[in-house]
């Protein structure tokens, strides 16, 4: 085998990894962490499709939300098709008291989103062993008050606990934290983009 080929053969297998839903996640998330955003969940009228609040302004979905955007993937778009073709599988109605869609929030709710994956993503096992949760995993829990919360696990490792960094905002705007089983665990899904399935393929 020449340089040349070799050299090539390294380039497509560094291309190839970059182009993993896990690779490609990680980085989208990480780069939610180094921007500067107020935890604000104010309704407000957005455009349609792949609208947004203002990039200073955001909860805990909007992290998921705009790391799948860097992916290709318009949650508010993908949400908002399902629920309008099967509002009463979704729980606005037993919630929110809604009749009928709304694009500017109904991608933002946590439950909502929760329907969406395990009616198209993959439903994973609720489990209290650390190595169950891969990189790339979509978590939700219940915080005190009621409140739900979600987060996506990344490939690091706290040195403390062992246990996988989540990214996520649950006040402070988006960051890595080891939080893993600090509460309530109510939902493990998988979603993978059909462009990175197709690619494995």
């Amino acid at each position: 085998m020449t340089k040349l080929s070799f050299l090539f053969l390294i380039l497509l297998a560094l291309n190839t990894q970059a182009a993993s839903f896990e690779d490609d996640i990680v980085s989208a998330l990480l780069e939610r962490t180094t921007h500067n955003v107020t935890y604000d969940g104010a309704y407000l009228s957005i455009p349609y499709p792949n609208g947004d609040v203002p990039d200073n302004i955001g909860v805990c979905t909007d992290v998921l939300i705009r790391s799948y955007r860097k992916l290709g993937t318009d949650f508010q778009k993908l949400v908002h098709e399902d629920m309008a073709a099967n509002f009463d599988l979704y729980p606005s109605k037993r919630i929110w008291g809604l009749s009928r869609t709304d694009k500017n929030i109904d991608h933002r709710r946590v439950p909502n989103l929760q329907t969406f994956f395990k009616r198209h993503g993959e439903v994973l096992n609720i489990s209290n062993t650390s190595k169950d949760y891969k990189t790339g995993d979509i978590v939700t829990w219940i915080l005190p008050g009621n409140l739900p919360h979600i987060g996506v696990v990344i490939d690091r490792l706290s040195t403390e606990s062992g246990y996988p960094f989540i990214v996520h905002n649950m006040g402070r705007g988006p960051e890595i934290e080891d939080m893993l089983f600090n509460y309530k665990i109510t939902g493990h899904y998988r979603y993978v983009p059909e462009k990175y399935k197709t690619e494995q393929q």
